[in-house]
């Protein structure tokens, strides 16, 4: 049971950790080399893109717009730029066309580098096709600033904070309710044994007194 126990706190642990980690903001500082905007088909991974953008039609295939970047150190990036409007995460992102716009104006080549802080949530999987969603961009003064996430410190230690209370509520919880109907009910089954002793033990002097027995 123990086993089991751990075993299912692990699995909500990573499911939570993981959904923190695609929710929740976070900032590349790259060089943007480029931008275009591609006719998608989405399938099975549809779940890992936007909504269409705000005011144009639904479905499973349209234009997105996309960041083609790199970071300090050669590596490759692409970062698709969609509105989330109203939708989950809850960044109310509704100017994707304006941030096309400044990615193209912020564009720069190796010689003469322009280094941007991309804000952006999800991941990066090539296998199925996945990209972060490019939220904000803003030009900085170079590839070593350094990005304090006040925005996931608020929110994690907000999430610490109601689960410290959650644990405080459960245990009162206990204290008050649990524990004292487990003690209750301990010594109403030790009643009962002591009770079913005593009769045992008088039927048994009953039997020895009517056969004679000693």
């Amino acid at each position: 049971m123990r086993f089991l126990k751990w075993s299912v706190l692990g699995t909500l642990a990573l499911l939570v950790f993981a959904f923190l980690h695609y929710t929740l903001p976070q900032t590349d500082i790259v060089r943007i080399v480029g931008t275009e905007n591609r006719r998608m088909d989405l399938g099975e991974n549809a779940w890992f893109w936007a909504a269409p953008d705000v005011g144009t039609g639904s479905g499973t295939s349209r234009d997105i717009f996309f960041i083609n970047a790199v970071y300090p150190d050669g590596k490759t990036m692409e970062y698709r730029n969609e509105d989330t409007g109203w939708g989950w995460p809850p960044y109310f992102k509704m100017d994707s066309s304006s941030t096309n716009t400044e990615a193209k104006e912020m564009q720069s080549t190796a010689a003469a580098p322009k280094w941007v802080a991309v804000t952006h949530y999800g991941w990066r999987n090539q296998l199925f096709t996945i990209f972060p969603n490019a939220i904000s961009l803003r030009q900085v003064e170079g590839p070593d600033v350094r990005i304090i996430p006040w925005v996931n410190i608020v929110i994690l230690s907000f999430l610490a904070f109601v689960l410290f209370m959650l644990w405080r509520i459960w245990a009162q919880f206990k204290e008050r309710m649990i524990e004292p109907a487990v003690i209750e009910a301990q010594e109403t089954l030790d009643d009962l044994d002591r009770r079913a002793d005593r009769a045992k033990a008088g039927m048994g002097g009953w039997f020895r007194r009517v056969f004679g027995r000693k």
